[in-house]
């Protein structure tokens, strides 16, 4: 089948990567995609956020199943495009991915279905929000109500940093995504990520795994879209994930049927978890990044076939075949990252890593040019590996970090720490 992958990050990367491993697959297409994907796939340039320019892409191209990376196309209604154009696709429905595009739509749908999250208050002035705030004292979490790229989520220690995160948002930091804002009681435990496929109505959980958010050693410093990760995640035991699958996952996907607008694509819950419970941070409407990075790399060609059943609405007879193995993934990052950042420099020594299925290297934020690889992200590789133990996974990925020649380049050195 010709397949056709919206994105061009590293996430995109990686599903590309893992669905190509997959028989069915003839032709594949990633739009507009890197320099890393291009190696393995088909790059097109159009514009992945016009659902029409999509589907007569899709034309054109005789597709046969889309896949959607990214968050940005699903809130703009790309996949409801596709859908109408009757063509097969991975991805919620504009009005089901306000999962992610609205804080406090989760919010209200944890309200009506009784799942365990956070106390919070919303706002659409910021002399109230401050008000709120003082009352409440710190830490407490600050979030731009919609899209932020990942950033729009202010973990105050303090009064003042959650005053001035106030005063950020509804001054336009973050756009459109700060005009409301939601505010969080700030919850202590440990945090992991767990994937569930969902047609509407069945849910199959895909996976679980950790990643580090900080830009610093130790998890400190800035937040970012993520340094690294690794699955599975071991404080997600087992009978945590059956406890998220019945307090919070299925009732979310059977309040959201209710309300006529049925999720249909991978679900992907952060948790916290603390005194064997486990409460929802926030849903994304897509797979994570970097944590696509190392389901993926467990995953394998079998990727393909349990997006085709989230798709064709058939989960209920789906499994997920693990190996008994760990992934990780260290993001390479430009030096300024997540502050100001240089693109366009070189980077070396990538044509000689191996690429197997145990030792990988995606492309976040590449391009290419005369025949050199160059930055052009702030997040711009991620050396990805795999071992019967993490500590393996570990010890592969940073071999792989080390063989690369990129002196404007910086990675956290202690991915994996806290199972490690």
């Amino acid at each position: 089948m010709n397949i056709l992958i919206l994105g061009s990050g590293g996430r995109e990367h990686a599903l590309a990567w893992a669905v190509k491993q997959n028989p069915k697959t003839d032709r594949l297409i990633v739009a507009p995609g890197n320099a890393g994907i291009a190696q393995l796939a088909d790059c097109a340039e159009i514009d992945i956020l016009d659902g029409a320019a999509v589907v007569a892409f899709c034309a054109e191209n005789a597709i046969d199943f889309v896949i959607i990376g990214p968050e940005a196309p699903l809130a703009a209604g790309v996949a409801d495009a596709t859908r109408a154009a009757g063509l097969l696709t991975f991805g919620p429905s504009a009005a089901a991915a306000r999962l992610e595009a609205s804080k406090a739509f989760t919010k209200e749908l944890c309200d009506a279905c009784g799942a365990p999250t956070a106390a919070y208050a919303r706002f659409a002035d910021a002399a109230a929000a401050r008000a709120y705030v003082k009352a409440q004292g710190a830490p407490i979490v600050v979030k731009a109500d919609g899209l932020a790229a990942g950033k729009g989520v202010i973990v105050a220690m303090t009064l003042d940093e959650a005053l001035a995160a106030i005063d950020d948002m509804f001054g336009g930091e973050f756009g459109e995504a700060g005009a409301e804002v939601v505010i969080e009681e700030f919850m202590t435990g440990e945090e992991a990520s767990f994937f569930v496929l969902t047609d509407g109505v069945n849910a199959l959980p895909i996976g679980t795994a950790q990643d580090h958010k900080r830009v610093g050693a130790g998890d400190t410093g800035p937040n970012t879209g993520g340094m690294g990760a690794y699955s599975p995640a071991p404080v997600l035991t087992p009978a945590l994930q059956d406890q998220a699958m019945a307090q919070i996952i299925r009732p979310s996907i059977a309040e959201m049927a209710r309300r006529g607008t049925p999720y249909q694509g991978v679900l992907y819950a952060g948790l916290m978890i603390e005194n064997g419970q486990c409460r929802l941070v926030e849903y994304n409407a897509r797979f994570g990044d970097p944590e696509t990075q190392v389901l993926m790399m467990r995953l394998g060609g079998q990727a393909l076939d349990l997006l085709l059943a989230c798709a064709e609405g058939r989960l209920d007879s789906a499994r997920v075949h693990w190996a008994e193995d760990h992934a990780l993934t260290v993001v390479m990052a430009a030096q300024g990252y997540p502050g100001a950042y240089a693109k366009g420099s070189v980077i070396h020594g990538l044509e000689a890593l191996p690429e197997t299925s145990a030792d990988m290297v995606f492309h976040a934020g590449t391009r290419a040019q005369d025949g050199q690889i160059l930055s052009n992200g702030g997040r711009v590789l991620n050396a990805t590996a795999r071992g019967a133990t993490l500590a393996e996974a570990q010890a592969r990925a940073y071999a792989l970090v080390d063989a690369i020649d990129w002196p404007e380049g910086f990675c956290r050195r202690d991915i994996g720490w806290r199972a490690l």
